[in-house]
Protein backbone atom coordinates (compact mmCIF):
# COMPACT_ATOMS: atom_id res chain seq x y z
CA UNK A 1 0.00 0.00 0.00
CA UNK A 2 0.85 3.53 -0.83
CA UNK A 3 1.27 6.17 2.01
CA UNK A 4 -0.40 9.38 1.47
CA UNK A 5 3.05 10.76 1.31
CA UNK A 6 4.15 8.48 -1.59
CA UNK A 7 0.76 9.64 -3.38
CA UNK A 8 1.39 13.40 -2.98
CA UNK A 9 5.20 13.38 -4.29
CA UNK A 10 3.85 11.25 -7.11
CA UNK A 11 0.80 13.65 -7.80
CA UNK A 12 3.85 16.38 -7.37
CA UNK A 13 6.95 15.55 -9.34
CA UNK A 14 6.17 12.26 -11.64
CA UNK A 15 3.01 13.81 -13.27
CA UNK A 16 5.07 16.35 -14.94
CA UNK A 17 7.55 13.80 -16.09
CA UNK A 18 4.52 12.17 -17.38
CA UNK A 19 2.96 15.21 -19.05
CA UNK A 20 6.43 15.86 -21.35
CA UNK A 21 6.31 12.38 -21.98
CA UNK A 22 3.36 12.73 -23.82
CA UNK A 23 4.14 15.88 -25.26
CA UNK A 24 6.86 14.43 -27.07
CA UNK A 25 4.47 11.25 -28.33
CA UNK A 26 1.80 14.28 -29.31
CA UNK A 27 4.81 16.08 -31.48
CA UNK A 28 5.00 12.44 -33.07
CA UNK A 29 1.99 11.37 -33.89
CA UNK A 30 1.43 15.32 -34.69
CA UNK A 31 3.74 15.34 -37.61
CA UNK A 32 2.61 11.57 -39.02
CA UNK A 33 -1.33 13.31 -39.21
CA UNK A 34 -0.33 17.00 -40.39
CA UNK A 35 1.12 14.37 -43.77
CA UNK A 36 -1.85 13.86 -44.72
CA UNK A 37 -4.15 16.39 -43.72
CA UNK A 38 -5.21 18.93 -45.55
CA UNK A 39 -6.37 22.41 -43.82
CA UNK A 40 -9.12 23.44 -46.14
CA UNK A 41 -12.65 24.07 -44.84
CA UNK A 42 -13.50 21.46 -47.92
CA UNK A 43 -11.23 18.70 -48.01
CA UNK A 44 -10.36 18.89 -44.05
CA UNK A 45 -13.17 16.48 -43.31
CA UNK A 46 -12.71 13.88 -46.24
CA UNK A 47 -8.79 13.88 -45.49
CA UNK A 48 -9.81 13.00 -41.63
CA UNK A 49 -11.98 9.97 -43.50
CA UNK A 50 -9.18 9.17 -45.69
CA UNK A 51 -6.15 8.86 -42.76
CA UNK A 52 -8.52 6.99 -40.78
CA UNK A 53 -9.98 4.09 -43.08
CA UNK A 54 -7.43 4.09 -46.07
CA UNK A 55 -3.82 5.02 -43.81
CA UNK A 56 -2.52 1.98 -43.28
CA UNK A 57 -2.45 2.15 -39.07
CA UNK A 58 -4.16 5.65 -39.70
CA UNK A 59 -6.91 5.51 -37.13
CA UNK A 60 -4.20 4.22 -34.50
CA UNK A 61 -2.17 7.67 -35.02
CA UNK A 62 -5.27 9.39 -34.80
CA UNK A 63 -6.31 7.76 -31.76
CA UNK A 64 -3.56 8.05 -30.18
CA UNK A 65 -2.92 11.65 -30.67
CA UNK A 66 -6.51 11.74 -29.19
CA UNK A 67 -6.09 9.47 -26.27
CA UNK A 68 -2.39 11.31 -25.46
CA UNK A 69 -4.09 14.79 -25.53
CA UNK A 70 -7.16 13.67 -23.10
CA UNK A 71 -4.40 12.20 -20.64
CA UNK A 72 -2.17 15.55 -20.71
CA UNK A 73 -5.12 17.38 -19.89
CA UNK A 74 -5.73 15.27 -16.68
CA UNK A 75 -1.95 14.57 -15.85
CA UNK A 76 -1.76 18.75 -16.01
CA UNK A 77 -4.44 19.39 -14.06
CA UNK A 78 -3.42 16.49 -11.16
CA UNK A 79 0.09 18.25 -11.28
CA UNK A 80 -1.04 21.91 -11.20
CA UNK A 81 -3.83 21.06 -7.91
CA UNK A 82 -0.88 19.27 -6.36
CA UNK A 83 1.43 22.44 -6.33
CA UNK A 84 -1.69 24.50 -5.53
CA UNK A 85 -2.38 22.54 -2.53
CA UNK A 86 1.61 22.25 -1.35
CA UNK A 87 1.63 25.48 -1.77
CA UNK A 88 4.85 25.10 -3.72
CA UNK A 89 3.89 28.51 -5.51
CA UNK A 90 5.35 30.70 -3.58
CA UNK A 91 9.20 31.83 -3.45
CA UNK A 92 11.99 31.26 -4.67
CA UNK A 93 9.44 28.87 -6.74
CA UNK A 94 6.97 32.30 -7.99
CA UNK A 95 8.08 31.76 -11.09
CA UNK A 96 8.17 28.18 -11.74
CA UNK A 97 4.55 28.33 -11.26
CA UNK A 98 4.00 30.86 -13.62
CA UNK A 99 5.85 29.53 -16.56
CA UNK A 100 3.44 25.99 -15.46
CA UNK A 101 0.27 28.09 -15.30
CA UNK A 102 1.18 30.10 -18.97
CA UNK A 103 1.80 26.17 -19.78
CA UNK A 104 -1.71 24.76 -19.08
CA UNK A 105 -3.39 28.22 -21.00
CA UNK A 106 -1.21 26.92 -23.72
CA UNK A 107 -2.45 23.19 -23.44
CA UNK A 108 -5.88 24.06 -23.33
CA UNK A 109 -5.72 25.75 -26.72
CA UNK A 110 -3.60 23.15 -28.07
CA UNK A 111 -7.06 20.79 -27.09
CA UNK A 112 -8.84 23.45 -28.53
CA UNK A 113 -7.45 24.45 -31.94
CA UNK A 114 -6.65 20.57 -32.63
CA UNK A 115 -10.41 19.65 -32.01
CA UNK A 116 -11.54 22.32 -34.90
CA UNK A 117 -9.03 20.42 -37.27
CA UNK A 118 -11.86 17.55 -37.46
CA UNK A 119 -14.30 19.71 -38.85
CA UNK A 120 -17.73 17.98 -37.78
CA UNK A 121 -20.45 19.39 -36.48
CA UNK A 122 -19.39 18.86 -32.29
CA UNK A 123 -16.09 20.49 -33.06
CA UNK A 124 -17.75 23.28 -35.35
CA UNK A 125 -20.34 23.73 -32.31
CA UNK A 126 -17.64 23.73 -29.96
CA UNK A 127 -15.64 26.40 -31.08
CA UNK A 128 -18.46 28.33 -31.53
CA UNK A 129 -19.50 28.93 -28.02
CA UNK A 130 -15.79 28.68 -27.62
CA UNK A 131 -14.80 31.89 -29.49
CA UNK A 132 -18.19 33.37 -28.50
CA UNK A 133 -17.46 33.14 -24.86
CA UNK A 134 -14.54 34.59 -25.10
CA UNK A 135 -15.90 37.75 -27.17
CA UNK A 136 -18.12 38.25 -23.61
CA UNK A 137 -14.32 39.96 -21.99
CA UNK A 138 -14.82 43.47 -21.47
CA UNK A 139 -12.72 45.88 -24.08
CA UNK A 140 -10.34 43.36 -25.42
CA UNK A 141 -13.56 40.71 -25.92
CA UNK A 142 -14.40 41.48 -29.52
CA UNK A 143 -11.13 42.05 -30.54
CA UNK A 144 -10.07 38.06 -28.94
CA UNK A 145 -13.20 36.77 -30.87
CA UNK A 146 -12.29 38.04 -34.42
CA UNK A 147 -8.97 37.48 -34.04
CA UNK A 148 -9.93 33.74 -33.20
CA UNK A 149 -12.37 33.53 -36.02
CA UNK A 150 -10.52 35.40 -38.67
CA UNK A 151 -13.61 37.51 -39.02
CA UNK A 152 -17.29 37.55 -37.73
CA UNK A 153 -18.15 34.32 -37.56
CA UNK A 154 -16.58 30.65 -37.77
CA UNK A 155 -15.69 29.74 -41.30
CA UNK A 156 -13.36 28.60 -43.56
CA UNK A 157 -10.96 31.22 -42.28
CA UNK A 158 -11.10 29.93 -38.66
CA UNK A 159 -10.26 26.44 -40.09
CA UNK A 160 -6.41 27.77 -41.43
CA UNK A 161 -6.40 29.90 -38.64
CA UNK A 162 -6.35 27.48 -36.01
CA UNK A 163 -4.50 24.67 -38.27
CA UNK A 164 -1.57 27.60 -37.94
CA UNK A 165 -1.93 28.12 -34.17
CA UNK A 166 -1.83 24.11 -33.61
CA UNK A 167 1.01 22.80 -36.03
CA UNK A 168 2.92 26.23 -36.18
CA UNK A 169 2.78 28.84 -33.20
CA UNK A 170 1.51 26.73 -30.12
CA UNK A 171 4.38 24.56 -30.59
CA UNK A 172 7.11 26.93 -30.90
CA UNK A 173 5.71 28.46 -27.88
CA UNK A 174 5.79 25.21 -25.71
CA UNK A 175 8.77 24.03 -26.21
CA UNK A 176 10.55 27.53 -25.50
CA UNK A 177 8.46 27.16 -21.99
CA UNK A 178 8.92 23.74 -21.47
CA UNK A 179 12.80 24.72 -21.75
CA UNK A 180 12.79 27.51 -19.56
CA UNK A 181 10.16 25.10 -17.21
CA UNK A 182 12.90 22.34 -16.98
CA UNK A 183 15.82 25.07 -16.38
CA UNK A 184 14.03 26.72 -13.25
CA UNK A 185 13.60 22.84 -11.66
CA UNK A 186 16.67 22.04 -12.43
CA UNK A 187 19.08 24.55 -12.00
CA UNK A 188 18.08 27.80 -10.68
CA UNK A 189 14.48 27.85 -7.98
CA UNK A 190 14.01 24.07 -7.16
CA UNK A 191 16.89 24.05 -4.59
CA UNK A 192 17.02 22.11 -1.85
CA UNK A 193 17.76 23.73 0.98
CA UNK A 194 21.82 24.04 2.83
CA UNK A 195 20.50 22.27 6.30
CA UNK A 196 18.43 19.47 4.41
CA UNK A 197 21.45 18.49 1.89
CA UNK A 198 23.32 18.00 4.64
CA UNK A 199 21.33 15.65 6.64
CA UNK A 200 20.21 13.71 3.52
CA UNK A 201 22.26 12.42 0.25
CA UNK A 202 20.23 13.48 -3.21
CA UNK A 203 20.85 10.56 -5.63
CA UNK A 204 21.81 11.01 -8.74
CA UNK A 205 19.37 11.67 -11.80
CA UNK A 206 20.63 9.19 -13.86
CA UNK A 207 20.50 6.34 -13.82
CA UNK A 208 18.49 5.73 -10.23
CA UNK A 209 15.75 8.53 -11.00
CA UNK A 210 16.30 8.60 -14.53
CA UNK A 211 14.81 4.78 -14.46
CA UNK A 212 11.76 5.39 -12.36
CA UNK A 213 10.64 8.24 -14.82
CA UNK A 214 11.30 5.67 -17.60
CA UNK A 215 8.96 2.76 -15.70
CA UNK A 216 6.27 5.45 -14.77
CA UNK A 217 6.41 6.78 -19.03
CA UNK A 218 6.22 2.62 -19.94
CA UNK A 219 2.80 2.71 -17.94
CA UNK A 220 1.67 6.06 -19.30
CA UNK A 221 2.55 4.68 -22.74
CA UNK A 222 0.75 1.91 -22.04
CA UNK A 223 -2.14 3.27 -20.60
CA UNK A 224 -2.03 5.76 -23.54
CA UNK A 225 -2.01 2.85 -26.45
CA UNK A 226 -4.61 0.63 -24.64
CA UNK A 227 -7.25 3.34 -24.71
CA UNK A 228 -6.46 4.19 -28.65
CA UNK A 229 -6.83 0.66 -29.88
CA UNK A 230 -9.80 -0.28 -28.01
CA UNK A 231 -11.49 3.54 -27.78
CA UNK A 232 -10.46 5.13 -31.02
CA UNK A 233 -12.71 8.09 -31.47
CA UNK A 234 -15.79 9.31 -33.62
CA UNK A 235 -15.27 10.88 -36.95
CA UNK A 236 -18.84 12.22 -36.96
CA UNK A 237 -20.55 14.41 -39.66
CA UNK A 238 -18.73 16.85 -41.23
CA UNK A 239 -19.65 20.73 -40.44
CA UNK A 240 -21.41 23.13 -42.50
CA UNK A 241 -19.98 26.54 -42.47
CA UNK A 242 -23.14 28.11 -43.14
CA UNK A 243 -25.04 26.84 -40.11
CA UNK A 244 -25.27 29.94 -38.88
CA UNK A 245 -27.77 29.90 -36.54
CA UNK A 246 -26.58 29.59 -32.52
CA UNK A 247 -29.66 27.73 -31.00
CA UNK A 248 -28.82 24.92 -33.80
CA UNK A 249 -24.90 25.16 -32.46
CA UNK A 250 -26.46 24.48 -29.39
CA UNK A 251 -28.28 21.94 -30.27
CA UNK A 252 -25.64 19.92 -31.39
CA UNK A 253 -23.87 20.12 -28.44
CA UNK A 254 -26.75 18.64 -26.62
CA UNK A 255 -27.35 15.84 -29.00
CA UNK A 256 -23.69 14.67 -29.15
CA UNK A 257 -23.42 14.76 -24.94
CA UNK A 258 -25.87 12.13 -25.15
CA UNK A 259 -25.01 10.70 -27.88
CA UNK A 260 -21.68 9.31 -28.64
CA UNK A 261 -22.25 8.04 -32.37
CA UNK A 262 -24.84 7.89 -35.14
CA UNK A 263 -25.09 6.74 -38.64
CA UNK A 264 -23.15 9.07 -40.12
CA UNK A 265 -20.16 7.79 -38.21
CA UNK A 266 -17.13 6.68 -39.99
CA UNK A 267 -16.35 3.60 -37.96
CA UNK A 268 -12.47 3.84 -36.96
CA UNK A 269 -11.78 0.38 -35.59
CA UNK A 270 -11.00 -2.61 -37.91
CA UNK A 271 -14.37 -3.99 -38.99
CA UNK A 272 -13.95 -7.46 -39.63
CA UNK A 273 -13.37 -10.20 -36.37
CA UNK A 274 -10.35 -11.51 -37.20
CA UNK A 275 -8.56 -8.20 -37.60
CA UNK A 276 -10.40 -7.35 -34.56
CA UNK A 277 -8.47 -10.63 -32.93
CA UNK A 278 -4.85 -9.50 -34.22
CA UNK A 279 -4.89 -6.09 -32.95
CA UNK A 280 -6.06 -7.72 -29.40
CA UNK A 281 -3.30 -10.32 -29.68
CA UNK A 282 -0.92 -7.84 -30.74
CA UNK A 283 -1.99 -5.08 -27.67
CA UNK A 284 -1.67 -8.58 -25.22
CA UNK A 285 2.20 -8.69 -26.94
CA UNK A 286 2.92 -5.41 -26.37
CA UNK A 287 1.86 -5.51 -22.66
CA UNK A 288 4.16 -8.70 -22.16
CA UNK A 289 7.01 -6.05 -23.25
CA UNK A 290 6.03 -3.34 -21.21
CA UNK A 291 5.90 -5.37 -18.45
CA UNK A 292 9.04 -7.33 -18.99
CA UNK A 293 11.12 -4.22 -19.57
CA UNK A 294 9.64 -2.64 -15.94
CA UNK A 295 10.51 -6.09 -14.34
CA UNK A 296 14.35 -5.56 -16.16
CA UNK A 297 14.52 -1.86 -15.10
CA UNK A 298 13.34 -2.70 -11.38
CA UNK A 299 15.77 -5.36 -11.00
CA UNK A 300 18.73 -2.32 -12.11
CA UNK A 301 17.19 -0.54 -9.60
CA UNK A 302 17.03 -2.50 -6.58
CA UNK A 303 21.05 -3.32 -7.78
CA UNK A 304 22.18 0.27 -7.51
CA UNK A 305 20.23 0.30 -3.63
CA UNK A 306 21.55 -2.60 -3.16
CA UNK A 307 25.08 -1.21 -4.17
CA UNK A 308 24.60 2.02 -2.16
CA UNK A 309 23.73 0.25 0.44
CA UNK A 310 26.61 -1.01 0.73
CA UNK A 311 28.45 2.31 1.14
CA UNK A 312 30.29 1.57 -2.59
CA UNK A 313 31.06 5.13 -4.21
CA UNK A 314 30.04 4.34 -8.05
CA UNK A 315 32.78 7.11 -8.50
CA UNK A 316 35.79 4.05 -7.94
CA UNK A 317 36.43 2.70 -11.10
CA UNK A 318 37.52 -0.42 -9.89
CA UNK A 319 33.99 -0.94 -8.87
CA UNK A 320 31.00 -1.16 -11.43
CA UNK A 321 28.08 0.19 -10.75
CA UNK A 322 26.60 -1.78 -12.68
CA UNK A 323 26.78 -5.63 -14.12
Amino acid sequence: MCSIREIKTFAKKKTGGIVLFLFIIQFITGMVLSLYYIPYFEQAHKSIIDIVTKLNMGWFFRSLHHWGAQLIMAALFIHAFSILLSKSYRKPKDLLWFSGFILLGISIFFGLSGYLLVWNERAFAAVKVATGGAGSLPIIGSFIKCFLRGGIDVTGETLTRFHAFHVSILPIIAIFLVCIHIFFIQYRLVIVPLSFKKRTKQPPFFPYRFYKYLIICLIAFGITVTLATLFPPEIGKGADPLIKRFLLASFFIIKTAFLFASQETVEAFPSAPYDRYIVYETLALFWIAIIGLIIIISMKLKEIERIQGMGIDKKEKDIPLLD
